[in-house]
């Protein structure tokens, strides 16, 4: 079983675009993002993984934790978050930190929007958080327990919210 890597849509950032997009900017753990895909599957939600990736698209571990639903996942793979920043205009991207007071639930999501996230162990870096401060937010938590959610449970979490403030259009058309 491949997995199969799509150009990005010409729709990106425009109103014709009726998907969301999860973003992962330099994953690290392979089960993650096979987690991330299936959930994508599920949700007719775009993948965007930017470089470096921390393993390899034929990876065990990434392919197990996606199952037999790679087929069902569009996929497109970035060289570096510049690209990223050029097929979504600002107002289209939300980026989920632990370094913003600014809720998830407080902003509205449209389709064509992307969820961007950072690598498990560090985040979006500083720079890109600082270019689009304005569009940051975060997944309230206790940090005195925890630093952060597991990446993939982040994204399902956002993922959600974004889904249901449009009625979950991409699952029931």
């Amino acid at each position: 079983m491949g997995i199969e890597i799509f150009p990005p849509s010409p729709e990106i950032g425009t109103d014709a675009d009726k998907h969301f997009h999860v973003v992962l900017v330099e994953p690290e753990i392979p089960p993650n993002t096979g987690t991330i895909a299936r959930l994508c599957a599920g949700t007719g939600t775009h993948l965007h993984l930017v470089k470096p990736l921390a393993f390899e698209l034929d990876d065990t571990k990434l392919k197990r934790a996606g199952l037999d639903y790679w087929p069902n996942v569009h996929l497109s793979v970035h060289e570096s978050f510049d690209e990223i920043a050029a097929l979504f205009p600002a107002d289209r991207m939300h980026l989920f930190t632990t370094k913003t007071p600014r809720r998830f639930t407080d902003v509205t999501y449209r389709l064509g929007d992307a969820l961007i996230f950072g690598p498990e162990t560090r985040g979006l870096s500083a720079s890109i958080r600082e270019r689009y401060d304005s569009r940051c937010v975060t997944l309230p938590i206790r940090k005195d327990n925890i630093r952060s959610l597991n990446l993939a449970v982040s994204t399902s979490i956002g993922l959600y919210e974004a889904l249901r403030q449009v009625d979950y259009l991409p699952i029931f058309g």
